[in-house]
C-alpha cells in the first residue's frame, strides 16, 4: 500500500497508524514525496504560508489550459493564494456559515428520494447540489440540469478523467457559467445567500467572471464531498448495525463519521519557497500529501481514536480543512448529509441488501452501492 492508494483502501487506518509511528513528516521513496501523517504535521503544512495548494510553474492543470473548464478553476478561491483566495472567501463564508438549518431541511425533505442503489446515488451526488442551486435561487428544473452538469465539471479536477470525460467538463463550465449570468440578471432572484455574496464580493472589487466561477465551486465542492459524507455514515450503519436505531442522533452520527472516516482523507500542499517544517528541511517545488484521514486519528488529537463514539466530547477533525483554506461551507455539508441521510433512513432501507466499492480516485474516499441480485 501508498498513501494514495490508501484513500480507496477497505481498511487505511493500521496503516495510516504506522506512517505516525514513523514520523509526523517523512519522504515517501515511492511516490517522491513528502506525506504528514501527525496531527502536529498536518496542522503545520497546512498552516504554513509557503505551502500552497497549486504549484507555482502549474496554477491549472495541463489537461485543462485553455479550455472553459480550466479558466473557471484558476479563479476558484481554494485553487489560488493571496488576494485571488481571501477576497471569493471573504465574500462567500459569512453567507454559508449563516445558512438556515430548517430551510436546509426543507429542501431536502422536499426532494424525491427512491429505495435501492440508483436512488442512494441520486440521493448522495444529485441531492445536495440540487439543495445548494435551491438556497441561491434557481429554480427546481434547473437544479436537476445543474446537478447533472456539476457531475461532468468535477471530472476536470480528476487526474483520472480521459479525454471525452475532460471535453463533458468544458462544456458543462460553459453550461453552468450561462445558468449564473442569467440567474444574476434575474431581477426576482429571492435568495438571500446570493444577494449577500454578491454585496460582499462587489465591495473587494472582484469581477463577475471570479464570481461565477467561485459560485461554481461552491456546486463541485459539493458534490464528491457531500457524498462521500453520505456514504461513508451508510457504511458506518452497515458495519454496525447497533447504531441504527431510532434512538440514534443523525447529527452526531454525520460529525463522527466525517472525523473517523472521511470522504476527502487527503489533500495536497507545494512548496513554493525555502522553509522548515517539523524539523524538517523542504526545498521549492516539493510535494507534500496531507493526510488528513490520518490526522483524525492521531490519539494526539483525538481519545481512543479508532473507536467510532456517536458521543464523543470535544470531537476535533482536519477534515474540513483548517487555516486560510479551511473549508467555508462545513456547516452546510454537514446540515445537507444530515437531512439526507434523515430522509434515507426513514424509508428503513434494506443495507444488508446493499454491496458496495469505492469510487476510483487518487483524492476521494466515495463509496458507490449496488443491489444484492
Amino acid at each position: 500500500m501508498d498513501p494514495i492508494i490508501a484513500a480507496t483502501h477497505a481498511d487505511p487506518y493500521p496503516y495510516y497508524a504506522e506512517l505516525r509511528a514513523d514520523g509526523g513528516l517523512a519522504l515517501h521513496q515511492g511516490l517522491n514525496v513528502w506525506v504528514a501523517s501527525s496531527a502536529r504535521a498536518v496542522a503545520a503544512v497546512l498552516a504554513h504560508p509557503d505551502c500552497h495548494v497549486r504549484p507555482s510553474h502549474e496554477p491549472v492543470p495541463k489537461a485543462i489550459v485553455g479550455g472553459m473548464a480550466g479558466k473557471v478553476f484558476g479563479q476558484l478561491m481554494r485553487m489560488n493564494e493571496g488576494e485571488r483566495q481571501r477576497c471569493p472567501r471573504s465574500a462567500i463564508k459569512p453567507g454559508l456559515a449563516l445558512i438556515d438549518v430548517d430551510e436546509v431541511n426543507a429542501l431536502v425533505g422536499a426532494r424525491l428520494i427512491t429505495p435501492g442503489a440508483d436512488g442512494l446515488y441520486k440521493a448522495m451526488f444529485r441531492g445536495p447540489v440540487c439543495v445548494v442551486a435551491a438556497l441561491l435561487g434557481f429554480s427546481p428544473a434547473q437544479n436537476r440540469a445543474i446537478s447533472e452538469l456539476t457531475g461532468d465539471f468535477v471530472a476536470c479536477l480528476s487526474p483520472l478523467s480521459d479525454q471525452a470525460q475532460l471535453g463533458a467538463a468544458h462544456v458543462a463550465a460553459e453550461h453552468l457559467s450561462g445558468y449564473f449570468v442569467e440567474l444574476l440578471d434575474d431581477p426576482n432572484n429571492q435568495s438571500t445567500l446570493l444577494a449577500g455574496i454578491r454585496q460582499r464580493f462587489a465591495a473587494t472589487s472582484g469581477d463577475a467572471e471570479t464570481l461565477i466561477a467561485n459560485l461554481i465551486g461552491l456546486f463541485s465542492q459539493t458534490y464528491e464531498a457531500t457524498a462521500g459524507l453520505i456514504g461513508n455514515a451508510l457504511l458506518a450503519l452497515i458495519r454496525n448495525p447497533s447504531l441504527h436505531s431510532e434512538s440514534t442522533s443523525v447529527g452526531d452520527l454525520i460529525a463522527e463519521v466525517q472525523r473517523f472516516d472521511p470522504s476527502v482523507p487527503h489533500t495536497r500542499r507545494f512548496v513554493a519557497a525555502p522553509c522548515e517544517i517539523e524539523g524538517v528541511s523542504l526545498n521549492p517545488g516539493d510535494v507534500i500529501l496531507v493526510l488528513l484521514a490520518s490526522a483524525n486519528r492521531d490519539p494526539r488529537l483525538n481519545d481512543h481514536p479508532d473507536v467510532f463514539l456517536l458521543d464523543r466530547p470535544d470531537r476535533r477533525s482536519f477534515s474540513f480543512g483548517a487555516g486560510r483554506h479551511q473549508c467555508p461551507g462545513q456547516l452546510l455539508a454537514l446540515s445537507i448529509a444530515s437531512a439526507t441521510l434523515r430522509e434515507i433512513l426513514a424509508m428503513k432501507p434494506a443495507l444488508d441488501r446493499l454491496t458496495w466499492h469505492y469510487r476510483p480516485s487518487l483524492n476521494g474516499r466515495i463509496p458507490l452501492f449496488s443491489d444484492l441480485p
